[in-house]
């Protein structure tokens, strides 16, 4: 089992930055590659960012490929999301997901957060 919480979220202005975090509890977390997701009102949850296990690879939506980074502490049980040149079409509740794969697909992740809100003014 493991128990994943966001934070980090907020308001900010287009071309802002923001780093969210989410916290990992359950002692196999460093077995699990991680996503981020997220879902604007309206819309379907959509695959964010990735990282394997080690954090040696990474993948990202082409929506955020060069603006968002995401990184694990496994030491730490934390994955980030560091996101730069923010657009209003980024605003979405962002979910931290652990799962059997580093995939892009929401039905391969089997634990979820509550999620943090993401809003981008214009």
């Amino acid at each position: 089992q493991v128990q994943l919480v966001e934070s980090g979220g907020g308001l900010v202005q287009a071309g802002g930055s923001l780093r969210l975090s989410c916290a990992a509890s359950g002692r196999t977390y460093s077995s699990y590659p991680m996503g981020w997701f997220r879902q604007a009102p309206g819309k379907e949850r959509e695959f964010v960012a990735a990282i394997s296990r080690g954090g040696g690879l990474t993948y990202y939506a082409d929506s955020v490929k060069g603006r968002f980074t995401i990184s694990r502490d496994n030491a730490k049980n934390t994955v980030d999301l560091q996101m730069k040149s923010l657009k209003p079409e980024d605003t979405a509740v962002y979910y931290c997901a652990a799962g059997a794969d580093s995939s892009r697909y929401t039905a391969r992740y089997d634990y979820w957060g509550q999620g943090t809100q993401v809003t981008v003014s214009s």
